[in-house]
């Protein structure tokens, strides 16, 4: 597995990773919602995009079989995994639910 990534999701603060596809359209209506998410909760949280026809291995390890899907890591242990889009405010809730620090 790419170190770099291991290296991201062992941190403590909050890591969301968005795998997405470059093809997907559901991807596309995703990108302006983490914005906003990453806009509220600024220096909170981490997001991270990964491109699944890219990045196959990683993909697989996480057994990422649609786009998109959401996994929040903290100390590189999954809190949340969540499929397809999802609204802001259900993002925002679920971060803030996990965070334990």
């Amino acid at each position: 597995m790419n170190s770099s990534f291991q290296d991201l999701i062992d941190s403590d603060k909050l890591v969301l990773i968005d795998f997405y596809a470059t093809w997907c359209g559901p991807c596309k209506m995703l990108f302006p919602i983490l914005k906003e998410v990453k806009d509220t909760l600024q220096e909170e949280i981490s997001i991270i995009k990964i491109d699944v026809d890219k990045n196959q291995e990683i993909a697989a390890l996480y057994q990422v079989r649609s786009v998109p899907t959401l996994l929040l890591f903290q100390n590189g242990k999954v809190l949340w995994r969540q499929s397809g889009v999802v609204p802001k405010e259900e993002i925002i809730q679920n971060i803030k639910s996990k965070n334990i620090s």
